[in-house]
C-alpha cells in the first residue's frame, strides 16, 4: 500500500512538471537560506555557553547614582576581587581581567600580541581546555605565562612548549616569563581572548594601586557557590559597597544625587557571562538585548513561511485539475484517510526533496556565506544532535501544516461535486488572497527595513565626525623603544618626505585598528565641591593639527611653551560639565596633587561609537603619560607610496617590530561591522522573500490564465484590447499587493523606529522609505504577472477558444 502511494505521488508530480519544479525551487531556496541564517543565529546565541559553570559565572558592575541619573560602570579597583571574595559570603572564586596589546620577544623575533592579566581563579572558573601543563594553578608564580596553541606556534614554531621562556614588555620593560600551560585554540564564540595570560600582579604599579579604590582599570569575574541566589548576593554585598566606596557615596550625596528605590547611592550588580555578549549601553545603563540573533532567525523562518504559502496556494489552485480523479477514487471506495495520505505523500515528497537540496546548497555556499557576513563560526562545531532534531521537527511541522492543509481540503470534497468537475472556489480564493497578502506584507516589511538600514549605515559612514579621517595612517608603537622616542625618530626619518604632512601620537585609537584593539581611559577628580568624571587622552604635539580638530576657543599645544606639559585641552562637553562660562586658564586637579591649566576648548567630536553620546574629554601632552599609537597625515593621492615610506622608516627604527598600520577611515568603518552584517543579512532576506513571492505570483498567474483561457478568447472576439485583458488579469493581484502595503507599512514604521532609537545620531524616518518599498514591490509584481498575462492577451483568440 505504501509503495502504491509513493508510485502514484511520483506520477502526479512528474505529470505537472511546471508546478512541481516551481515548488521545489522555491522551497529549496527557502530551506537553504533558513539553514544558513539559523546557524548564524545559533552561533551568536552560543557565546560563552560552553563553560561548565556558566549558570554560576558572572561579571560584576556597579550602578551609581549621579545628579544626572543612574550610571553603570564595569571597571573595578585592584583590591575589589580579593576583598570581595574575603568579605562577601557566597563567592567561590573571583578573578580580575585586564586586556591589552604588548610586545613579545623571542630571540630576534618580535610580535605584538594580545596580553591578558588574570588571577589564578580564572582557570578554575572557565572551561578552556588545556593541551599541556597545569590545569587549576597555571599562574601560580608571577613569572608564569599561559599561551594558546596558536600563540605557541607563533613564538616557538611548536605547541608543546612547557618550561620554555620568552620576554614580554610590561610597564615599558622586557621581562622573562616561563610557559606553564598551553591552551587549545579558543573557540570563536567567547568574549575573552587568552592568546597570552600572565598574573595580575604584573600590572604596572600593582602594589601602589592595591589600596587605591579610586583607580579602576579592569573588570572582575565572580563565580557563586552552589545554591547562592544572585539577588541574595547583591543584597549581602551592600555592606561591602558602603564600606569600601564610602567616598563615592558621600560625593553623590553632596552633589545632589537621588538614591535608588532601595535608598542606596551605589549598588554592586552581577550579570551572567552568557548575557555579556548582548549588552549595550543605553541611557548610561547596561541593557541585554538578543534582538539581533533572533531577528536573523526570524528572517529565516519568514522565508520558509513565504515558500510554504506558495505551496499551499498552488496546491489549492491546482485542485480543480484533480476533481474527477478524486470523484473516481471515492466512487471506487477510497476513504477520506486514504485520499489524505495520497495527497499528503505528494507534499512530503516535495518537502523532503526540497529540504535535501536546500541542505546541499547551504553546505556548498557555507564558506562564502561566512566570508560575506563575517561570521567566524565553524559550522561543524555548532551542529549537534539537538540542532539536527530541531531541524527535523521544524520540517515535520511545516510539512504537516503546509502539505496537510491542501491534502485535507481535497480529501473532504463530495463525490458528486468532484465527478461533475465543478467546485465553488470562492472560499478557496479568499484563502489564497489572504495568504498572498500575508507573504507580500512580509516582503514589503523586509524591503522597508533594508532601505532604512542602508540609509542609516550610509548616514553613519558619511557623518561629519568632527575630525578628518581621510589620509591619516595610524599604527601601534610596539617596539622596544619608548613611544615618544620612537615618534621623535620617526619624524627624523620622514622629515624630507613631502608626502608626510604631520606626525603625532596618542594613547588610544579612533575606531578599531588592524589588530582589533580599542581602549578607553577615564579619570575622576573633585572640582569646586563636585565629583567630575572625564575620558582622558594622552597625545603628542600636533595631534589636533593631524586630525584637523577644530578649536572653539584658546590655542593648541605648542613646543615653545614649556608649561604646556601641565596644560590640558578639553572638549565642549567637558567645559559644560565644569559649569564655567570662561573655562580658559582654569586649574584642574586631574592627577592627585598635580594641577593642569586649561589652554583650549575643542569643538565636540565623535571619539567613540556613533551609538553613544559625545562624552567629556580631556587631552594632555604630559610626557609622563604613555603613548601607544602613531598618527601620520599624508598628502592627498599619495596613500600607497606614503604607506610604503612609513613602513620602511619604522623598519629602520624597530627592525624586529610588527608594522600593523591601518588607515583611519578603515578603523572608523570597522565600528560599523555589526550594522553592515545586519544590513547585508536583511537585504539578502528581502531579495529572497521577493523572489519567492514572485515565484508564487508567477505560478498563480499561470493558473489564472489557464482557467480563464476561454474567457480571454471570447473577450478578444468581442473587441477587447491587449491592455484591457492584461489589466483584467492583473488588477486582482495588484489590489492584493496594495492591501499588503497598507498592512505592512505601520508595522514597518514601528520596528524601524524602535531600531533607530539605539543610535544617538540617526536619520529621520521619512514617509518616502515606505512609499519606495511599496512602489518597488508593486513594480516587481507587475513585471512578474505581466510576463504571463501579456502573452495570454496576445494569443490568437481562435486558439484560446479551442483550448477547453
Amino acid at each position: 500500500m505504501f509503495k502504491n502511494y509513493i508510485k502514484i505521488a511520483w506520477r502526479n508530480l512528474i505529470k505537472d512538471k511546471t508546478f512541481t519544479g516551481l515548488n521545489i525551487l522555491g522551497l529549496s531556496i527557502a530551506f537553504a537560506a533558513a539553514i544558513l541564517l539559523s546557524i548564524a543565529s545559533i552561533y551568536e546565541l552560543s557565546f560563552d555557553n560552553f563553560h561548565e559553570n556558566k549558570d554560576r559565572l558572572f561579571i560584576s558592575y556597579f550602578i551609581s547614582q549621579n545628579p544626572e541619573g543612574a550610571k553603570a560602570t564595569i571597571t573595578q579597583p585592584l583590591a575589589m576581587a580579593p576583598t570581595l571574595k574575603e568579605e562577601v559570603p557566597g563567592v567561590k572564586y573571583a578573578s580580575r581581567y585586564r586586556e591589552g596589546y604588548n610586545l613579545v620577544k623571542k630571540g630576534e623575533k618580535e610580535l605584538l600580541l594580545d596580553l591578558v592579566f588574570l588571577d589564578n581563579d580564572y582557570f578554575k572558573m572557565f572551561s578552556f581546555p588545556m593541551l599541556y601543563g597545569k590545569k587549576n594553578d597555571p599562574l601560580e608564580h608571577q613569572n608564569s605565562v599561559v599561551v594558546t596553541a596558536e600563540t605557541a606556534n607563533k613564538i616557538f614554531g611548536e605547541t608543546n612548549v612547557i618550561g620554555k621562556s620568552f620576554d614580554i614588555q610590561v610597564g615599558g620593560e622586557l621581562k622573562p616569563f616561563v610557559v606553564t600551560a598551553v591552551l587549545k585554540d579558543l573557540p570563536k564564540n567567547t568574549n575573552d581572548d587568552l592568546s597570552l595570560a600572565i598574573s595580575m600582579e604584573n600590572t604596572p604599579y600593582y602594589q601602589e594601586n592595591l589600596t587605591e579604590w579610586g583607580n579602576r582599570n579592569h573588570h572582575v569575574y565572580v563565580q557563586l557557590e552552589n545554591g547562592v541566589d544572585v539577588a541574595d548576593f547583591e543584597k549581602n554585598a551592600q555592606k561591602f559597597t558602603n564600606l569600601h566606596f564610602k567616598g563615592d557615596i558621600d560625593d553623590a550625596q553632596r552633589d545632589g544625587a537621588q538614591p535608588n528605590a532601595e535608598g542606596n547611592y551605589k549598588k554592586l550588580k552581577l550579570m551572567s557571562i552568557t548575557d555579556w555578549h548582548f549588552v549595550k549601553l543605553k541611557d548610561h545603563l547596561f541593557e541585554v538585548s538578543r534582538s539581533y540573533p533572533y531577528l536573523i532567525f526570524g528572517i529565516g523562518m519568514l522565508i520558509i513561511l513565504i515558500a510554504s504559502v506558495n505551496f499551499i496556494n498552488m496546491s489549492v489552485a491546482r485542485s480543480t485539475k484533480r476533481l474527477k480523479e478524486i470523484g473516481m477514487r471515492k466512487t471506487l471506495g477510497a476513504a477520506k484517510s486514504q485520499l489524505f495520505i495520497q495527497f499528503w505523500a505528494e507534499s512530503v515528497f516535495i518537502f523532503l526533496s526540497s529540504a535535501i537540496i536546500g541542505l546541499l546548497i547551504s553546505l556548498l555556499i557555507a564558506d562564502p556565506f561566512q566570508s560575506l557576513f563575517r561570521i567566524p563560526a565553524e559550522f561543524s562545531s555548532i551542529i549537534n544532535p539537538s540542532m539536527i532534531l530541531g531541524f527535523l521537527l521544524i520540517l515535520a511541522v511545516i510539512t504537516l501544516i503546509a502539505g496537510g492543509y491542501p491534502a485535507l481540503l481535497l480529501s473532504k470534497l463530495k463525490t458528486i461535486q468532484s465527478l461533475k468537475g465543478k467546485l465553488d472556489m470562492s472560499g478557496k480564493n479568499r484563502l489564497r488572497n489572504v495568504l498572498m497578502v500575508f507573504q507580500f506584507s512580509i516582503a514589503i516589511l523586509l524591503v522597508t527595513g533594508t532601505l532604512v538600514l542602508w540609509q542609516q549605515l550610509h548616514f553613519m559612514q558619511n557623518k561629519n565626525l568632527g575630525f578628518n579621517k581621510e589620509q591619516v595612517i595610524a599604527f601601534p608603537l610596539n617596539g622596544k623603544k619608548s613611544a615618544r622616542e620612537s615618534l621623535k625618530l620617526l619624524r627624523n626619518e620622514l622629515q624630507d618626505n613631502p608626502n608626510i604632512l604631520n606626525i603625532s601620537g596618542a594613547d588610544n585609537i579612533l575606531g578599531i585598528d588592524a589588530t582589533g584593539s580599542r581602549f578607553e581611559s577615564q579619570m575622576g577628580f573633585e572640582y569646586q565641591g563636585r565629583n567630575i568624571n572625564t575620558n582622558v587622552l594622552a597625545v603628542d604635539y600636533d595631534y589636533i593639527k593631524t586630525l584637523d580638530l577644530k578649536l572653539k576657543e584658546g590655542r593648541d599645544f605648542n613646543r615653545s611653551f614649556a608649561t604646556d606639559s601641565l596644560s590640558i585641552i578639553i572638549n565642549e562637553k567637558m567645559a559644560k560639565l565644569l559649569q564655567e562660562e570662561e573655562p580658559l586658564n582654569k586649574i584642574i586637579p586631574i592627577e592627585g596633587s598635580r594641577n593642569y591649566k586649561i589652554i583650549g576648548v575643542l569643538k565636540d567630536y565623535n571619539f567613540q561609537d556613533l551609538n553613544r553620546e559625545i562624552a567629556p574629554l580631556t587631552i594632555s601632552v604630559d610626557p609622563n603619560w604613555d603613548l601607544y599609537y602613531a598618527y601620520l597625515k599624508v598628502a592627498p593621492n599619495t596613500a600607497s607610496q606614503s604607506y610604503d615610506a612609513i613602513e620602511k622608516a619604522w623598519a629602520n627604527i624597530e627592525p624586529n617590530a610588527e608594522f600593523a598600520a591601518s588607515f583611519l577611515d578603515e578603523n572608523i568603518d570597522r565600528t560599523f561591522r555589526n550594522e553592515k552584517r545586519l544590513t547585508s543579512m536583511i537585504t539578502s532576506g528581502s531579495i529572497i522573500a521577493i523572489v519567492l513571492s514572485c515565484i508564487g505570483l508567477f505560478a498563480m498567474s499561470i493558473l489564472v490564465v489557464t482557467q480563464r483561457t476561454k474567457e480571454i478568447g471570447v473577450r478578444k472576439i468581442v473587441g477587447a484590447g491587449v491592455t484591457n485583458i492584461t489589466l483584467l488579469l492583473t488588477k486582482d493581484f495588484l489590489i492584493l499587493v496594495g492591501i499588503a502595503f497598507v498592512i505592512a507599512t505601520p508595522i514597518a514604521w514601528y520596528f524601524t523606529n524602535e531600531w533607530l532609537q539605539n543610535y544617538v545620531f540617526r536619520i529621520e524616518l521619512s514617509v518616502w522609505f515606505f512609499i519606495a518599498s511599496g512602489i518597488l514591490s508593486l513594480l516587481i509584481a507587475v513585471a512578474t504577472i505581466s510576463f504571463r498575462t501579456v502573452k495570454a492577451a496576445l494569443q490568437n483568440p481562435v486558439k484560446s477558444l479551442r483550448t477547453e
